[in-house]
């Protein structure tokens, strides 16, 4: 890895921070809706928007120029169903928790990503990121404060979930930068993956909604669409345990969005949280850049 694509890859998990704060503002402010229904705008625009780069590659390079190479289908499927897994947990989360304690759970990603790579790709981890990786997830239930009431607990239960496929679904995408795979194609198997899972759904289930509610939700879409580019593209450039670190700005910017949009407030148990996930993400870039 030159300096150069470490450079990039931490302009890019940046931009995808910025960009997936803003899809889960949007996401709030598009009010009662079934959350399926909002991951289907959430998907449908990014497929649209990948569907239109494979396109217009074929138009000017040919059929020939979109490949699959061998070997990637299983990878694409496995982050087809993790990243499907991951947003319908961050959505319900979003819909029942502040927007800060959502954005924290789905943010424990990060080290998920680390430990599926070394699983899947056999990118190393020492002691000093896993002992951060066991701390951060009791920062973690700091934010979700488990209870004995299941109705409570469930949505910060979703959103550990959705943290999970998610650092799942990078390590994929990971995987499948080794194959040259692609980005273009990773999301248009993915948003298509996911809008056939979630028909089911909404078929049964749709909710008419106001002009005001599907602007929301096309908003939604396209700050997700960009998510998906620059998380791909980040992941593309450099290894997650050089860059993981910074995919935690998104907390800040939904803490900042939650506070001047929603008027919310973390708790003093959420602070204490968030404080101990950062410090872990902290201690985990410091350690890697004096290895280095």
């Amino acid at each position: 890895m030159t300096d150069r694509s470490y450079v990039k890859g931490v302009i890019y998990i940046i931009l995808s921070a910025f960009f997936f704060a803003l899809m889960a503002a949007f996401v709030r402010l598009s009010g009662d809706i079934p959350f399926t229904q909002k991951a289907m705008f959430r998907n449908l625009i990014s497929f649209v928007i990948a569907f239109a780069a494979v396109l217009k590659q074929v138009k000017n390079e040919g059929f020939d120029s979109i490949r699959i190479p061998k070997g990637s289908v299983k990878f694409l499927i496995l982050r087809s169903v993790s990243g499907t897994i991951g947003i319908f947990g961050n959505f319900y989360a979003i819909d029942h928790l502040i927007l800060a304690d959502a954005s924290i759970l789905n943010k424990m990603a990060p080290f998920w990503t680390v430990i599926f790579c070394l699983l899947l790709i056999g990118e190393t981890i020492q002691i000093i990121p896993l002992l951060a990786i066991i701390t951060a997830f009791l920062g973690a239930m700091l934010v979700a404060k488990p209870s004995f009431d299941f109705s409570k607990f469930l949505p910060s239960l979703c959103g550990f979930a959705s943290g999970m496929g998610a650092g799942f679904a990078y390590a994929c995408i990971r995987k499948l930068s080794t194959f040259k795979c692609p980005g273009k194609i990773i999301i248009l198997f993915f948003s298509g993956f996911s809008i056939i899972f979630t028909l089911p759904f909404m078929w049964k289930g749709f909710t008419p909604m106001t002009v005001q509610q599907t602007l929301f939700l096309l908003l939604a879409g396209i700050s997700a669409a960009a998510g998906q580019f620059t998380i791909t593209a980040a992941y593309f450039y450099a290894p997650a345990s050089k860059i993981s670190i910074f995919d935690f700005s998104q907390i800040i910017f939904s803490a900042s969005l939650g506070f001047f949009l929603f008027g919310q407030k973390p708790d003093i148990f959420s602070f204490c949280g968030y404080i101990l996930i950062v410090s872990m993400a902290v201690l985990n870039f410091v350690y890697q850049q004096k290895k280095k």
